[in-house]
């Protein structure tokens, strides 16, 4: 799940992607409001949830609260501020913010905040991801087939990997859609990440019999062709 942080205090916004990131997400970091609007309305990357400071460089968290609602995204948004008053609080919500939490904030309550908003999410996340025979387990990391009791243990971006083509099996997916998906867009992946990455979730696919099961489609992509 990609999540977009707007935070411009390098501390806090450090230790939030920190902890973002042992938690499977995939985090594009930005400090500054401007940027963070041509992140979500020119970038190719597809948000689940987006966490915003209210004051920031640029447009505000409210600003960007405002033009998200306006243009009728409905994109899940946790608002952080130092501001506690109650009027406060109904401004943000009012702005189109979905949650509230104010300054400082322990890590682990903004973890349960951020789950509680994916729940609320049209775009629930379950608790497993099944095609054909193939389960992808979220609160275990690992895969298996739905006949057998062994599970496979991967790694946050082979998990992250298969979940992307599980979710768009049977289609041809770019190396390009699948490093903008997977990669923070800071990232300085090299150009041969993704194919890097397919070998290894291969293996992996491999202990289940599926070593095959991803397909290369030359000068396209990849497939993901399973069993039903």
């Amino acid at each position: 799940m990609r999540i977009l942080l707007v935070e411009d205090e390098p501390d806090l916004g450090s230790a939030i992607e920190k902890a973002l990131t042992r938690e499977r997400y995939i985090v594009d970091w930005t400090k500054n409001g401007n940027e963070a609007w041509e992140y979500l309305t020119q970038s190719q990357a597809q948000y689940m949830l987006a966490v915003i400071d209210w004051m920031l460089p640029g447009l505000s968290g409210i600003e960007i609260c405002n033009r998200l609602r306006a243009q009728r995204k409905s994109l899940p948004v946790l608002l952080l501020t130092a501001r506690d008053s109650i009027s406060d609080r109904v401004t943000g919500l009012d702005a189109g913010a979905d949650d509230y939490l104010v300054k400082p904030f322990g890590m682990a309550e903004l973890l349960a905040r951020l789950r509680a908003l994916q729940r609320r999410s049209p775009q629930v996340q379950a608790q497993t991801l099944q095609v054909g025979s193939l389960i992808l387990d979220y609160g275990s990391s690992c895969v298996k087939l739905q006949a057998s009791e062994a599970k496979v243990l991967l790694t946050a971006k082979e998990f992250q990997l298969l979940e992307y083509l599980m979710k768009h099996t049977n289609q041809i997916v770019s190396t390009e859609q699948i490093r903008n998906q997977l990669w923070t867009l800071n990232s300085d992946s090299v150009s041969n990440v993704v194919a890097a990455q397919v070998r290894l979730l291969r293996r992996k696919l491999a202990e289940q019999d599926l070593g095959h099961a991803i397909e290369t489609v030359y000068g396209l992509g990849y497939r993901l062709n399973l069993p039903t």
